[in-house]
């Protein structure tokens, strides 16, 4: 009994010293966030956040990485969050550019972080989503295709919004059928989530509950610009998001599920649909500093959110390479609660003018507003203004993709005074990397509102696609992640952009591909002239002929014999396009495209060829066209004059890589191929507008050749495309509806022609190595 007594004591003594235990934990926890934000009053979140998880200017080894001082260590419960290893751009500094910076200046108590908590949790309750636990894969099956949700009766839906859609109806993903569908998008407009905005949607909770595939928000994508409202700006989005994926603007690292959820650019309403503006850096810009090293024109807060660092900017200008300006003069009530230094501040505002500044700065601070992003984050890129950004916590947009290293110097907010130094230390060498770099990232990824949606889509198809998903080097190297499709290959070795940086020689071997469509008549016809010239070139692998005639295949025995294996494919559509398709058949990188008609020799295939090799990249040929702006007509042009300037060389004679026809079939949207098959006519051009593109160079004319263009003029045949009288008039649409599709006009114009060695020089023939071009 007594032994029953002890036993009892002994237990209700223990789980009284656990109770105290957990009594004197949850003080500790208490004190612990009071201290942190009597510390860091303008953090009331930076207990949420490891002390180790701050670097500042990450950008390369050979700049000094001063880490903060330790601060107070977080409760052990809580797992430390990493910060992203990236970089930001910096935003355009037009005044009134940033609308979510307007409200009013009144002060404020910011919320608790227990009801910051409670806000997150109700609309991030799914928070742990990743695309194994919150995505349908076998949805999937049949492809990647994305549906739009038809708009219902009485939706608005804002100008921003509706680029958006139209982009993912104009894409290759596009789908109307939903059981067909992978991804989902709503047809309510969810960007502007401001409850003070005017473009703010009501009773989007029920509206998108009771869609009929909703199923919690899993496999839908839900797009979003403006989060949360004044004074405090959260996260809220006034709806639960569920498992649904956000594709969001001034992400923060705390509500952010990695590899879930895609962090976009801030972007106004102005942003192009499609094309958009060219960059500031010219390929000759040296030195590549500028007047001023570091600047910023913008807004300063008197109070709240996002006022304490532009607060602190005056401490670090100085007039002279490092101008930083910031005006109280916004909102109704400015006047009432200006400090000391507005009017001092606003006089010197107004001396400089923010485009000269943008341009002629090698810096551009980007500091965070009321919210973590930024415009001036786009126009800074754009303009080659190597953004250093001040915003702790900001997911930077596609940093999943993107290494903003090499583009942006990212800051820490703290650390304000340190920003001189830290620039100044930068080599010329390093800048000119850094400002060619947002260059090609504008131009990639953010130029238009179509390539901001269209890169979130590829990186959504990279996950549900993992086997077949681009690696790091085919993002963030020429031309981008858009133009490099996995799909046909993961390895950047395939591509003919990378050779140079990964030291890969270009291929030693061509194959040509002879596009036929009038019968074979005897062994005098020009196809058979064709073959037998190509098959003597020493660099030639194989031939195969492409079959689209009416006629019936002829027999074998009808081809010339050949010393290099001959295939001929028939084609089951038998459509202009196909010429373009990519065979398995065809073993080579290099492909020499012929139209059955060419006439060309030997020497004329090797040395193009051997021209090829060194721009294994781009269009190399003979027969070259021309395109120009009609200013009477307000359209572009097509000419086929001989002239010494050339835009295009047709494909009726020019080596390429096989990749481009890969392209050519899966990245052409299909009304563009309809329309080239309907008129049997501009595949050329189509090809050479793709090229282009994807190159931003224009193609390569070797060696003159009248003959060519005569030979083809003087065809006989109605079969030829050539004696069809409304060819011209098809070509000159064809090239306005190709610009449309892009958005711009890829075509670059050149006066480069490459000869070989001694070309028409006086000297004896025997010297020279192609002999039997100049006898054309």
């Amino acid at each position: 009994m007594q032994a029953k007594k002890r036993y009892l004591l002994v237990s209700v003594g223990a789980g009284l010293l656990f109770l105290v235990y957990l009594w004197g934990l949850q003080i500790g926890e208490f004190q612990q966030q009071s201290y942190q934000y009597q510390q860091f009053p303008q953090y009331p979140q930076y207990h949420q956040y490891h002390q180790q998880e701050y670097q500042f200017y990450r950008q390369s080894q050979e700049v000094y990485h001063p880490r903060p001082q330790p601060l107070p260590q977080r409760s052990p419960s809580r797992p430390p969050r990493h910060w992203p290893e990236s970089t930001h751009l910096l935003e355009p500094y037009l005044e009134g550019g940033e609308q979510e910076e307007d409200s009013p200046q009144l002060h404020h108590q910011h919320t608790s972080p227990r009801e910051r908590r409670a806000i997150r949790d109700n609309i991030y309750k799914n928070k742990r989503c990743r695309m194994e636990t919150c995505f349908d894969f076998a949805r999937c099956q049949s492809g990647f295709r994305v549906y739009i949700y038809p708009p219902q009766r009485g939706d608005e839906i804002s100008e921003t919004y509706q680029k958006i859609l139209s982009s993912i109806e104009e894409s290759r993903f596009h789908t109307t059928d939903p059981s067909r569908a992978c991804l989902f998008i709503l047809a309510v407009d969810t960007l502007d989530r401001d409850q003070l905005s005017a473009q703010y949607v009501q009773n989007v909770r029920s509206r998108i509950q009771s869609l009929p595939t909703w199923n919690d928000g899993r496999n839908h994508l839900i797009f979003n610009l403006y989060s949360g409202t004044w004074p405090d700006y959260t996260e809220d989005l006034g709806f639960e998001v569920g498992q649904a994926m956000l594709a969001k603007a001034s992400a923060d690292v705390v509500n952010f599920r990695p590899n879930f959820d895609i962090s976009i650019p801030l972007f106004s309403k102005d942003h192009p649909l499609k094309g958009g503006g060219i960059g500031y850096l010219t390929l000759n810009d040296a030195p590549p500093s500028r007047r001023y090293l570091l600047v910023f024109k913008g807004k300063r807060y008197l109070t709240g959110i996002g006022s304490e660092t532009r607060n602190a900017l005056y401490h670090v200008h100085n007039g002279e390479d490092i101008i930083l300006l910031t005006t109280c003069k916004h909102g109704k009530d400015w006047e009432k609660h200006k400090d000391s230094r507005c009017d001092r501040d606003n006089e010197e505002y107004s001396k400089y003018d923010y485009q000269e500044l943008l341009h002629n700065s090698s810096f551009c601070l980007v500091p965070r507003g009321r919210r973590l992003g930024s415009f001036r984050f786009l126009e800074a890129l754009q303009a080659a203004c190597i953004p250093v950004i001040l915003s702790n916590g900001w997911e930077l947009p596609f940093s999943e993709v993107i290494d903003w290293r090499k583009a942006a110097i990212l800051g820490d907010e703290r650390l304000l005074l340190q920003v001189p130094s830290i620039t100044r230390s930068v080599g010329h060498d390093r800048i000119l990397a850094l400002r060619q770099q947002t260059q090609f990232l504008w131009d990639a990824y953010f130029s238009s509102v179509a390539k901001i949606v269209l890169t979130t889509l590829e990186i959504i198809q990279d996950r549900v696609d993992s086997h077949v998903s681009r690696n790091r080097l085919l993002w963030n190297s020429l031309p981008g992640g858009l133009y490099a499709l996995p799909q046909y290959s993961t390895d950047p070795a395939q591509f003919p952009f990378y050779y140079a940086i990964l030291g890969k020689s270009p291929s030693q071997q061509f194959t040509a591909v002879i596009y036929t469509v009038t019968p074979l008549q005897s062994q005098i016809s020009p196809v058979v002239k064709l073959i037998i010239a190509v098959a003597k070139s020493k660099f030639c692998a194989q031939i195969v002929v492409l079959w689209n005639c009416d006629k019936p295949l002829p027999p074998r025995n009808k081809w010339p014999s050949t010393s290099v294996p001959l295939t001929v494919i028939e084609g089951q559509t038998k459509t202009m396009s196909s010429r373009f398709f990519p065979h398995n058949v065809i073993l080579t990188d290099a492909l020499l495209s012929l139209d059955e008609d060419s006439v060309l020799s030997t020497n004329e295939v090797d040395f193009a060829f051997i021209v090829w090799q060194s721009f294994p990249e781009r269009i190399i040929g003979y027969p070259a066209r021309s395109h120009y702006w009609d200013s009477s007509r307000s359209r572009w042009g097509y000419t086929s004059k001989w002239t010494n300037d050339y835009s295009m060389v047709l494909t009726g004679a020019a080596f390429y890589h096989r990749y481009y026809h890969y392209l050519f079939t899966h990245y052409v949207p299909a009304n563009l191929l309809t329309t080239v098959d309907r008129m049997a006519n501009c595949e050329d051009i189509l090809m050479n507008f793709l090229v282009s593109a994807v190159t931003k160079q224009p193609p390569i004319k070797v060696t003159q050749k009248k003959q060519y263009k005569e030979t083809m003029m003087t065809q006989g045949s109605k079969a030829s495309r050539w004696a069809d009288p409304d060819h011209f008039a098809q070509r000159q649409t064809c090239m306005n509806a190709f610009s449309h599709w892009l958005g711009f006009m890829p075509l670059v114009h050149s006066q480069m022609r490459l000869d070989p060695v001694l070309f028409r020089d006086q000297v004896s023939i025997l010297r020279k190595k192609y002999r039997d071009i100049e006898r054309l």
